[in-house]
């Protein structure tokens, strides 16, 4: 039986205009655009999915883009922040990267011994670029935008904003097996996972603070890891233990998932490593066509009316 949760398996994001996100993460940030899916509980929205080469668990990037949504508002009671790895000796790359593409950004910064720099995505979400050493030992993407050495290898982690946090640390700490590593100012950094799969949340409290409004630009639902569906019910069974009150499984092709609501207020998910993301498509063919699942497939023409086209770039293996 799993004791601790191995780290993020995917963040999901609010988002507007699907064709400017998808330009900003694979053009700007170079990640791969790995499925073109929709909103399985509204598929008249995009689910766009982006990560390393696979899409593998702990590299995932997702998007509910509604084309007229408002932008949200920063508060408590949410993610503000999604921080990314990259090689220790990439930041300057990134820094001349946005420099000259005139895209503004803060910093080089430090926060618990790590460097990073800072930017908002096209829906003013807040985005770390963090120089990780763990990311020296990850392989990068040899076809994306970004040279391969410099890519970005995994999500680093989260900053959590907070007016009480006590219950969400107790969750964290006492049902997630989360590690406490350290203090800075009003911050507290807790761990999960090991080496490839490790990753962060930092949580910020401010009781004075009003609650986050959500929107473009804001967190929807951040996913943990778990091995498989056996390991995913011990967490339900975990979760109510605590006094939470996860959903049943749900099926969501690529992963089966539980949800529920933190004590913060952040929408948790935990989410299987598999079957993944190659299921309906294969490594090449990854992120080029609509793939909609079993029970939305005879609604297919209406579907794809609907939907807003977006211009995707094809996808040529190289050795």
């Amino acid at each position: 039986m799993e004791k601790s949760i191995n780290g993020i398996h995917h963040i999901t994001v609010m988002a507007s205009d699907p064709q400017a996100n998808y330009d900003f993460y694979t053009d700007l940030l170079g990640m791969r655009f790995i499925k073109k899916t929709v909103n399985f509980d509204a598929p008249d929205v995009y689910h766009l999915y982006y990560a390393d080469e696979i899409g593998t668990p702990g590299t995932v990037l997702t998007f509910f883009p509604f084309p007229d949504a408002k932008r949200g508002k920063r508060g408590t009671g949410e993610i503000t922040t999604v921080a990314f790895s990259v090689p220790s000796n990439s930041l300057n790359f990134w820094v001349n990267r946005f420099a000259a593409r005139a895209i503004n950004f803060d910093g080089p910064s430090n926060k618990f011994g790590y460097n990073y720099i800072s930017l908002l995505d096209p829906d003013g979400m807040k985005i770390e670029i963090v120089a990780d050493p763990v990311a020296d030992n990850i392989i990068g993407w040899k076809n994306g935008d970004v040279p391969p050495e410099h890519s970005i290898r995994k999500f680093f982690g989260v900053n959590y904003y907070l007016k009480d946090a006590s219950k969400s640390e107790e969750l964290l700490l006492k049902v997630m097996g989360a590690q406490l590593t350290g203090t800075e100012g009003n911050i507290k950094r807790y761990k999960f996972g090991k080496e490839a799969s490790e990753s962060f949340v930092d949580i910020q409290e401010d009781p004075e603070t009003p609650r986050g409004i959500n929107g473009a630009g804001t967190v929807h639902h951040i996913a943990w890891r778990t091995a498989n569906d056996e390991e995913q019910n011990n967490w339900r069974n975990k979760v109510i233990e605590f006094g939470l009150y996860p959903t049943e499984m749900v099926d969501r092709n690529y992963f089966h998932s539980i949800y529920f609501r933190e004590p913060g207020g952040i929408l948790y998910e935990i989410a299987t490593d598999g079957p993944g993301f190659m299921v309906d498509e294969t490594f090449e063919s990854l992120g080029t066509e609509l793939k909609l699942p079993p029970w939305h497939e005879p609604k297919r023409p209406l579907i794809e009316k609907i939907l807003i086209p977006l211009k995707t770039k094809s996808f040529v293996k190289q050795n």
